[in-house]
């Protein structure tokens, strides 16, 4: 009997194994013929050729093995025609405009290869000199995706294990961010001990919220080159490394130059943390993490005076409040550093490279290795495109703005707290720095607040297609409260009234920022979704900046405004600004038609 006949066809109908299959030693995903072992033929042998394709699946033979791909009548069940991007999909690092599967990353299909032939064909993709024909005698393409329940897939981790994730990435940017603020509470150590100004010491703590600006310009690129935790690991290393030559700086200079380069270091729990929750939450359930996440980067400086205050109060160290800084930033870097990684372009291209060697056909790849963005467009990508989103778009700017200030507010009380309550209770540094709790039980009950503002945005969307106006709620309810907040400071800021009028105003502060900040930065990821990356990049630079200034004048002004007059200022510019939100809310979409130019960012790697 010939190799072509024999077997008969309906003995090889079922695919399913038995219950004797070797589970434990054989892959039964891709297992070509399961049946083989309860199956009887006239001559003994089947050719791997002839053993009929299931579902519709296409077989691929290399010279080292046959295996099943996708085709486009079994994309039809676990596609949309529609090829959406994630907020994850490497933008720095891939030629976005090019991609025919940009739902690779967050696809999970039966076999986990997908066919640049199959995916045209479902999603009826013409040629057309945007897309990059293969070359002559190339083999197909192949690109590779999670199958389905994939346990190598972040978003089929456990919920349990999600949210620790979540918690972890969360203590993180809290470190972080206690790192920048740390300092404030012994500033009058940094003046003793390098015998410098006041305004000479703030320095150590702007230059650091400045090398958050400069970090992520490197940490984003690599992070979808390389994947979140070698960056993770490289990064928080030196952060903790370079806290050594901040304790033991022998001059001022020293000093300030480690602090802007722990800045550089630190920015990568900032500017990945929301990425590695994006990666592990879909998009369903991704706004109830972000949710509680959205905190973090404000709660953290503020436990900076908190803490830095009574180890100035109980040692009069300097170099103590570095080596708690660094044993935080330690403690974080070996928990964060054992996490697996999370970024799903990274972990299926090492798939892709696995697949590649057991099967033989160099084809099988991802879309980002076959459309890699080359070094000049990377760095239009991540260093020109913002600073052209910030030139060209009044709407980024806008909320840029709103953001900058309620950031810059956040580190302005960090110097104005200091000169009000030594100038009213004479309260050393340690007591200054309890003034900072009704911030955080603020923010906590922000906490509240933003899953049921959650809740509401997902009712809507069930509703209706969402706009990005919707995400503007949160920071409606929130923009009274900041110049509340500041009228409060101002009209509480006398000898007469005890302590628990100024401090109160931080309730309401703390309260404000974070929906604000929830709010503002949902609504500029939905209305740049197809250059979120540079226009969060654009957002994060002109903050730290922000935040970075306005320490350098806020002693000064309330030393020269007085302690009403000063806070009831930034009440007032603070009031101005309660109309971005609402103003938005109202004409958004009319006025991102007029002056929305994204599109052309987005599509601007031609």
């Amino acid at each position: 009997m010939s190799a072509n006949d024999c077997t008969d066809e309906k003995q090889l109908d079922s695919e399913d194994p038995d219950i004797n299959f070797p589970f434990n030693t054989e892959d039964a995903n891709r297992a070509e013929f399961p049946q083989e072992y309860e199956t009887e033929t006239s001559t003994g042998l089947v050719p791997a050729s002839t053993v009929p394709s299931h579902h519709g699946l296409a077989k691929t033979e290399t010279s080292h093995s046959l295996y099943r791909t996708e085709t486009a009548e079994t994309l039809e069940t676990q596609l949309s025609r529609q090829a959406t991007a994630d907020i994850n999909f490497p933008f720095a690092t891939e030629i976005s405009d090019r991609a025919e599967f940009p739902d690779e990353y967050t696809a999970e299909t039966a076999t986990g290869l997908v066919p640049v032939k199959s995916i045209r064909s479902f999603r009826r993709i013409p040629t057309a000199p945007t897309i990059p024909e293969l070359e002559k005698g190339e083999e197909e393409i192949e690109y590779v995706t999670f199958k389905i329940a994939d346990p190598e897939n972040p978003m089929n981790w456990n919920n349990y294990f999600k949210w620790y994730v979540t918690l972890i990435v969360s203590l993180l940017v809290i470190a972080v961010a206690f790192g920048s603020s740390c300092v404030t509470g012994g500033l009058g150590l940094v003046e003793e001990k390098y015998h410098v100004s006041l305004e000479v010491s703030i320095l150590t703590c702007s230059v650091m919220v400045v090398g958050f600006a400069v970090g992520p310009l490197a940490w984003s690129p690599l992070s979808e080159q390389f994947g979140r935790r070698p960056i993770y690991f490289i990064s928080l290393l030196l952060y903790t490394i370079f806290n050594i030559p901040c304790a033991l700086s022998p001059n001022i200079g020293g000093l300030i130059v480690c602090r802007f380069l722990c800045g550089v270091f630190s920015s990568s729990g900032l500017v990945l943390a929301g990425g590695t929750i994006a990666d592990i939450w879909p998009m369903a359930h991704r706004g109830n993490a972000i949710a509680y996440f959205a905190a973090a980067p404000y709660c953290g400086p503020v436990f900076g005076p908190l803490i830095g205050g009574w180890i100035n109060i109980g040692s009069h160290r300097l170099d103590l409040i570095f080596w708690v800084n660094m044993a935080f930033a330690g403690a974080m870097f070996i928990i964060i550093s054992v996490i697996p990684e999370t970024y799903a372009p990274v972990i299926l291209k090492r798939r892709a490279v696995r697949l590649r060697k057991e099967t033989g056909n160099p084809n099988i790849m991802t879309e980002q290795e076959r459309l890699k963005a080359p070094l000049s467009e990377i760095i239009r990508t991540v260093l020109v495109r913002p600073v052209m989103l910030i030139m060209t778009e009044p709407v980024l700017d806008l909320m840029n703005m709103y953001i900058v200030l309620i950031y810059s507010l956040l580190y302005a009380f960090f110097f104005a707290y200091p000169v009000i309550f030594q100038d009213l209770y004479n309260y050393n540094d340690g007591l200054i720095g309890l003034m900072f709790i009704p911030i955080l039980i603020g923010a906590m009950f922000a906490l509240v607040t933003t899953p049921i503002l959650e809740k509401m945005y997902t009712k809507t969307i069930s509703r209706r297609p969402p706009t990005p106006e919707d995400r503007l709620i949160g920071s409606m309810i929130g923009a009274p409260f900041v110049p509340i907040a500041l009228f409060i400071l101002g009209a509480t800021s006398y000898k007469h009234i005890i302590w628990v009028g100024p401090s109160s105003s931080g309730l309401a502060f703390g309260y404000g920022m974070v929906l604000i900040y929830f709010s503002v930065n949902n609504y500029i990821i939905d209305s740049y979704e197809k250059c979120a990356a540079s226009a969060l990049a654009a957002k994060v630079f002109t903050r730290s900046a922000g935040g970075a200034a306005f320490p350098l004048f806020t002693t000064q002004m309330y030393h020269r405004l007085g302690l009403q007059w000063a806070s009831w200022l930034l009440a007032f510019i603070s009031l101005a600004m309660v109309a971005i939100p609402f103003g938005f809310y109202r004409y958004g979409a009319y006025l991102r038609s007029i002056w929305g130019n994204s599109a052309k960012y987005a599509n601007d790697a031609n």
